[in-house]
């Protein structure tokens, strides 16, 4: 059975879809790449989303969060590789996509660019506790967000990374 539910975040709703096992999908709502959630989708509240709204809560607090939210994340081997990176930057850091271009080319031994690493993060389905906002340009430019860089630039200052403009 698959599920859905809403949170309302500083940022406006945030709508989540998941199995009794775990979370799928994560997004503000209209942002890019958002997946359509048809009648298959039951709403319900369910363990798995008490524990994402449990992180959120944490994370909108301005703290680390430490529960542990199980996900599932559903695409190519290629994005599930730049997803398995992204789920290691550590909150208040940041990377670059081409510092993941270059970490999973000399994993695998095959040339990658900063452009397709930027399509993988740009398709992440679990937004915020899988934190592609904490990947910037090389010039440390805020670029490119499914949810917008306004909310790009709030969530890294959050976490103490301060962007002004």
């Amino acid at each position: 059975m698959k599920y859905i539910t809403t949170y309302e975040s500083p940022l406006g709703i945030i709508i989540m879809a998941g199995t009794d096992r775990a979370l799928t999908a994560l997004d503000f709502a209209g942002q890019l790449y958002q997946p359509e959630f048809g009648d298959d989708y039951k709403r319900k509240e369910t363990p798995v989303f008490k524990a994402a709204k449990a992180w959120l809560d944490e994370y909108f607090s301005g703290k680390e969060p430490q529960t542990d939210v199980p996900v599932e994340l559903h695409g190519t081997s290629f994005r599930q590789e730049v997803w398995s990176v992204l789920q290691k930057i550590p909150y208040g850091k940041t990377t670059t996509y081409g510092a993941i271009a270059a970490q999973i080319s000399a994993r695998t031994g095959k040339p990658m660019s900063a452009q397709a690493v930027g399509g993988a993060v740009g398709h992440n389905p679990i937004s915020l506790i899988v934190p592609c906002h904490r990947v910037i340009g090389s010039d440390r430019s805020l670029t490119g967000y499914a949810g917008g860089l306004d909310k790009k630039r709030y969530l890294l200052n959050l976490e103490g990374i301060l962007y002004k403009k």
